[in-house]
């Protein structure tokens, strides 16, 4: 004899572990996209000591950091608002372009890559290099630039 005081407790659990499993996928599919840069000891030094100057908010976006923890990236905001940056990367074969667009915010020169998914920003002038990708919220302002300009004038040298 069943009573029905049993299927509940059957059903929550089961229910719970969909929400688990819902909850890690989609944050796993979140973080998939944010590889881990591969520096020179010298360079991820850089990276670390820009990861502790990072600001914990930017454009309104608290930090969340992608996994695996990295001092080599970094994460505030999510979706069409969403702000990665990687520190370390190689230098980008596009960087070779002259028509590839540029800006200098807070004494930070920065190469622009439109993409449909939001800009790609690059240093210039700087090692290592550093990169931020925004979301489509961010696709005509720079102004998202400007936390970064102190902490990386700070940590990573220039290079000229």
């Amino acid at each position: 004899m069943t009573s029905p005081r049993r299927r509940p407790p059957l059903v929550l659990p089961a229910v719970a572990m969909l929400m688990a499993a819902a909850g890690c996928s989609s944050s796993s599919d979140a973080d998939a996209g944010v590889a881990v840069p591969s520096p020179t000891a010298k360079e991820a030094a850089a990276c670390a000591a820009l990861d502790k100057a990072l600001p914990d908010t930017v454009a309104g976006q608290k930090r969340h950091d992608p996994t695996p923890d990295s001092p080599l990236t970094a994460r505030w905001g999510n979706g069409d608002a969403e702000i990665v940056l990687r520190c370390g990367i190689p230098r980008p074969e596009e960087m070779s372009d002259p028509k590839l667009p540029g800006v200098g915010v807070e004494g930070v020169d920065w190469t622009v890559q439109q993409r449909d998914e939001g800009p790609r920003f690059i240093t210039q002038y700087r090692d290592p290099y550093v990169e931020l990708r925004t979301g489509k919220r961010y696709a005509n302002d720079a102004s998202v630039l400007q936390p970064f300009g102190a902490p990386i004038r700070k940590a990573i040298p220039k290079t000229v």
